[in-house]
């Protein structure tokens, strides 16, 4: 069994393996995964000695909890770490058909955003019943942001969790229901935001610092580590553009997305480097960075995974990649 790095998240004494297991893609909203081969996925992750799981409730509107709970809950708690999120409750659909929002829904619910106290404590409160478990780890507050509700929306969202639900946050760290709280989004200007009304322990930031987007170089990672704050990184593969297939930020990529990846992948086969390989390596290189957790469909893609980290990366791939634009300047690049 590979023997992962951990590295401690925030200021907590929380320690989290580099690779942890995302499980969007394990609760079937996107794509049909079973109860089997969702439970499947998250044994085979255990196998390979990831000890980070990270979910939320609305991965399959409940399911990707309860797969996580199921597979995991006779392995000792205290030997791994679990996230899961909160800004969405789940409430019985009472419409015939599936879910509004076009996903899938593999359980019989709908989605509300709430990001108040009471909304908060009562999710918490659902997320340990669909687990099965007792003990979630990190709390992140999941999809705030104006990526995901408009600028308007969002405003009006925000100006609840920073007035209300940021209380009942703080209050679960302080009473040791949690150990960290934090937001997971697709988008740093919300993370930008919140720095200057809490005291966070960990911001979950999907798609946005990968080997073919660097922009947070620029304001938000210095902003972490100033304060203190680790990043895990989700969606390394950037919704699969980056492992071969021609989804990016969970839809279609456009043409110069998909012009940006060719180039990349130049580079690497010039190499002798899979562009995966290189991917899955280069967030860990910067200091606040503390895990990557990709989303496998299926437990053979997560194996197919593995010997990608183990990949030997030259020194000169990173240069050549900066030297052709294609890389920020001042990117950490892996040793």
């Amino acid at each position: 069994m590979p023997q992962w790095e951990k590295r401690r998240v925030g200021r907590t004494d929380l320690e989290v393996t580099v690779l942890g297991l995302g499980t969007a893609t394990l609760g079937g909203s996107r794509i049909p995964v079973g109860q089997h081969t969702g439970e499947a996925i998250v044994r085979a992750a255990w196998q390979a000695g990831v000890r980070y799981f990270d979910t939320a409730p609305y991965y399959g509107v409940g399911a990707a909890e309860r797969r996580i709970g199921d597979a995991l809950r006779d392995e000792p708690r205290e030997n791994w770490v679990l996230s899961t999120k909160v800004g969405r409750l789940l409430r019985p659909r009472t419409k015939p058909g599936g879910a509004t929002d076009g996903r899938l829904a593999p359980l019989p619910f709908e989605v509300i955003y709430d990001y108040g106290y009471d909304a908060i404590m009562r999710s918490v409160e659902d997320s340990y019943q669909r687990l099965g478990l007792a003990k979630i780890d990190i709390l992140y507050v999941h999809d705030i942001g104006v990526y995901q509700h408009g600028e308007a929306e969002n405003a009006r969202h925000l100006k609840v969790l920073r007035e209300s639900g940021y209380k009942a946050l703080d209050e679960l760290r302080r009473s040791g229901v949690v150990q960290a709280i934090g937001i997971g989004v697709n988008e740093k200007e919300v993370l930008i935001e919140a720095l200057g009304f809490g005291d966070w322990d960990a911001f979950l930031l999907a798609g946005r610092y990968t080997l073919l987007e660097q922009g947070p170089l620029e304001d938000l990672l210095p902003m972490c580590a100033e304060r203190g704050t680790s990043i895990v990184i989700g969606g390394p593969l950037n919704s699969g553009i980056l492992a071969g297939r021609d989804t990016w930020n969970y839809d279609t990529a456009p043409p110069e997305i998909v012009a940006r990846v060719q180039r990349l992948r130049a580079v690497c086969d010039a190499h002798g480097v899979p562009l995966a390989a290189a991917a899955l390596k280069f967030p860990l290189a910067h200091p606040v960075v503390c895990a990557t957790i990709p989303g496998p469909r299926d437990a053979a893609e997560f194996d197919a995974n593995l010997p990608l980290f183990s990949q030997t990366i030259p020194a000169s791939l990173w240069s050549d990649l900066k030297r052709e634009g294609l890389l920020h300047p001042d990117a950490p690049v892996p040793g």
